[in-house]
């Protein structure tokens, strides 16, 4: 850098400006300390401000003498530590050496100047420090109290001792800092000691729970009375609360007699008067009002746990919950109180229904077996008006209480859990009670069609919903139930294969898809109880897949009469006309027959415009009852028995495409085509000689080249894919010499090239197809 002066004037320069600065700065820091002095002074007014040098440094705020976590506070800490520990070293080491005049003395002055120390240091604006040595002083005041019971009162009973030690202290502590307002540490420490002395009290008189759980509820009043005016309070009354809570469940779990369970009984309850007491008086305590209510009711159903057998137990304290849930009716209650006692008995009420539904879901789960063996004619054995009864009764209860609180709140979501819980307990009160047989199947197949109703009537969504659930559950388990017997499995899939239909048919004001679930029902049913009457007239298997077509045939020829269901319903008819082909499989006589009645079905319903494309279904199944008719007489040539039919059926394209210019050419030439086309090519590939595939990869040519000339895309693609296969079915076995005279590493290395390069040309194979595909598309 350069300067008019020379250099060692320069620097000389510097030094007196430095130096300077250095005085300025001393200057004002030694103001800004007796600044803070002077405005943390008590009874000291504001300070006037001047607009100057300081101000900068008091607009970011004064600097507290106990603010955030600093050097000054660590030390403070620190020696606050180390002081302690000299005070507990020299009471559990030192004391024995001096005599008793001495230790008084010195217990006094060293007690007497930690606690005296604070008051000097809060005129001089020192409150961590004087936080610090207060710290000191009141653990020293600890020390004291022990001294004094290790010395003077060593046969005393220590638990009193330390009940009335707990006492003095807090009421010490209470008083030190009442004097000391700036002091934030000796009342919440008055507060902390006071919880120990009721229950080191009670123990001491009268070692047990029961009075350990009493000194903690008293202990838990008198905070939530100071709680009133000190809020901080609060958290000892709720920990000491809940504690006197806890000890009060155990004693009252474990109790072994009525008698026994009266003393925790009434200690839940006085801790649930507590807690509706706190919520009557503090606006935002409704969690105080819900741990009450559950404590009265778990007070009081724990009287009867003992003489009850579980479930009638549970029912009891869903009784109890019912008045907690109709408090939030009751306008004269505050709102803290409404709240938190419906919250308990929602809470309770769920506990007792999940209970509740354990069984039930118990019940309908034990029909599983009837799958090991069907129609065995079993009765499940269960003593009448047994636990199942209470079951059953608790989820009504629930259900009544549920669609209650629906009323009263105005929610939807209590409506679907009232539909649920009645349906549960109503459809399996007759098992869990242990009714007959009949009569359990008369019950469920009521609940089950009252449900259904409740499904197409309900104007309720969620309801409708939970209704149409519930329905369907019912029915698949009565359904399962009734294989127990011919007779059941009847009588249960008739009455709910004609519920489903009468549903499906009238219930025209139900939305379309309860109608739709109704309607398939129903064709499952139809279906069921047909396969049934096949296994009762003791025919052959495949022989059971006849009846069943008449499914599929009643549906086809009712058509357009099925309305808005019509397409689930030929869906289901469909599925049954799956099974009688799965049905017909073991024997290839009855399979071809029942393919062809099928295919008879399909053209049957492919009259209709609107089910056209039946058509294609009904080809394809004739097709393959031909062949598998075919390959059960052994016929080893299939084109003497394929081209007949080829021929007609291309004369007959060829005159709807005359008539009909615009018909693919998949209607008109495909099935004339296919019938020929791939029976050959199945023969092809199972034929060792050269004619057929020979004779077939010319015809096939000759069908892609025609289709290619006339712009047809059945022919072309047909004719292409069979020409294909013709020929990958005679380079196979060339295919193979070549592969294994080839090295091994060949194969992977040509693979490898093949791949790299459709990679590399991916975009412009893209391109390719998609013109492929598009000329295709263009293709009649």
């Amino acid at each position: 850098m350069n300067t008019p002066l020379p250099p060692a004037e320069e620097l000389a320069l510097i030094d007196r400006e430095l130096a300077q600065l250095d005085a300025r700065r001393l200057y004002l820091l030694g103001r800004r300390d007796w600044l803070l002095r002077l405005l943390l002074q008590p009874g000291s007014g504001p300070a006037p401000v001047r607009w100057g040098a300081a101000v900068p440094a008091l607009a970011a705020g004064p600097a507290k003498d106990a603010s955030a976590p600093s050097a000054q506070n660590v030390l403070l800490t620190l020696g606050a530590v180390l002081l302690a520990v000299a005070a507990l070293a020299f009471t559990l080491v030192s004391w024995g050496s001096m005599g008793i005049a001495g230790r008084s003395a010195v217990l006094a002055a060293v007690t007497a100047a930690a606690l005296g120390t604070p008051v000097l240091l809060l005129r001089r604006g020192l409150r961590s420090t004087a936080e610090s040595v207060a710290a000191v002083g009141l653990l020293l005041t600890v020390l004291d109290a022990y001294a004094l019971y290790a010395v003077g009162m060593p046969d005393m009973n220590g638990t009193g001792y330390a009940a009335g030690a707990a006492a003095v202290l807090a009421t010490a502590w209470a008083g030190y800092g009442s004097g000391l307002r700036e002091l934030r540490l000796p009342l919440p420490a008055a507060l902390l000691a006071a919880q120990f002395a009721l229950p080191l009290a009670a123990l001491a008189a009268r070692p047990g729970p029961t009075a350990l759980g009493w000194a903690l509820l008293a202990t838990a009043v008198l905070d939530a009375a100071l709680a009133l005016r000190v809020r901080a309070a609060a958290v000892p009354a709720a920990v000491t609360g809940a504690g006197a809570l806890l000890i009060g469940l155990a004693q009252s779990w474990s109790a072994g007699s009525a008698p026994q369970a009266l003393a925790p009984a009434a200690l839940l309850l006085a801790g649930g008067a507590l807690g509706i007491a706190a919520a009557w008086r503090e606006p935002r305590a409704s969690a105080a009002a819900l741990v009450g209510a559950l404590a009265a009711a778990a007070g009081l159903g724990g009287v009867a746990r003992p003489v009850l057998d579980p479930a009638w137990t549970v029912l009891v304290h869903l009784l109890l919950a019912l008045p907690l849930l109709a408090a939030v009716r009751v306008p004269a209650l505050p709102a803290a109180v409404r709240r938190g006692s419906a919250l308990a008995g929602a809470a309770v009420a769920s506990l007792a229904a999940l209970s509740a539904g354990a069984a039930a879901a118990t019940a309908l789960a034990a029909r599983l077996r009837v799958l090991a063996e069907v129609w065995a004619a079993t009765t499940p054995d269960r003593d009448p008006y047994g636990p199942g009864a209470a079951a059953a009764l608790i989820l009504l209860i629930a259900a009544g209480a549920a669609r209650w609180s629906a009323r009263a709140l105005s929610r939807p979501e209590p409506v679907v859990v009232a539909v649920v819980l009645a349906w549960a307990g109503l459809f399996t009160a007759p098992v869990l009670l242990g009714f007959p047989v009949a009569a359990v199947f008369a019950a469920q197949l009521a609940v089950t069609g009252a449900a259904g109703v409740l499904a197409l009537r309900s104007p309720a969504r969620g309801a409708r919903i939970a209704a149409a659930v519930c329905a369907l559950t019912g029915a698949a388990n009565v359904s399962l139930g009734a294989l127990d017997g011919r007779t059941a499995t009847f009588a249960v899939w008739g009455l709910l294969g004609a519920g489903c239909a009468a549903g499906a048919a009238y219930g025209a004001a139900a939305p379309r898809p309860v109608r739709a679930g109704a309607a398939a029902c129903a064709v499952g049913y139809a279906t069921g109880v047909l396969v049934a009457a096949g296994a009762v007239s003791d025919l052959a298997v495949v022989w059971w897949s006849l009846p069943v077509l008449a499914v599929p045939a009643a549906v086809a020829a009712l058509g357009p009469r099925l309305g808005g269901v019509r397409l689930p319903v030929e869906i289901a008819a469909g599925a049954a006309g799956l099974l009688a082909v799965g049905l017909s499989a073991g024997r290839p006589g009855t399979l071809a027959l029942v393919l062809a009645l099928a295919g008879v079905v399909c053209a049957g319903a492919a009259v209709r415009p609107e089910r056209r494309a039946l058509g294609w279904a009904a080809g394809a199944l004739l097709v393959a009852a031909t062949w598998v008719r075919l390959a059960e007489a052994g016929v080893s040539t299939p084109e003497a028995y394929t081209l007949p039919v080829t021929v007609p059926a291309l004369a007959v394209g060829l005159l709807r495409r005359r008539r009909d210019p615009l018909a693919s050419s998949w209607t008109a030439y495909g099935p004339g085509l296919a019938a020929t086309l791939v029976p050959s090519l199945l023969a092809a590939w199972g034929d060792t000689g050269w004619t057929r595939p020979l004779l077939l990869g010319a015809a096939a040519l000759a069908v892609t080249l025609l289709g290619a000339r006339r712009r047809l895309q059945a022919p072309l693609l047909l004719g292409g894919a069979v020409l294909a296969a013709v020929a990958v079915h005679e380079l196979a076995p060339y295919v193979v010499q070549v592969a294994g005279a080839l090295p091994r590493w060949v194969p992977p290395a040509l693979a490898g090239l093949l791949l790299l390069a459709v990679g590399a040309t991916y975009e412009r194979r893209l391109r390719d197809a998609r013109r492929l595909r598009a000329a295709i598309g263009r293709l009649r």
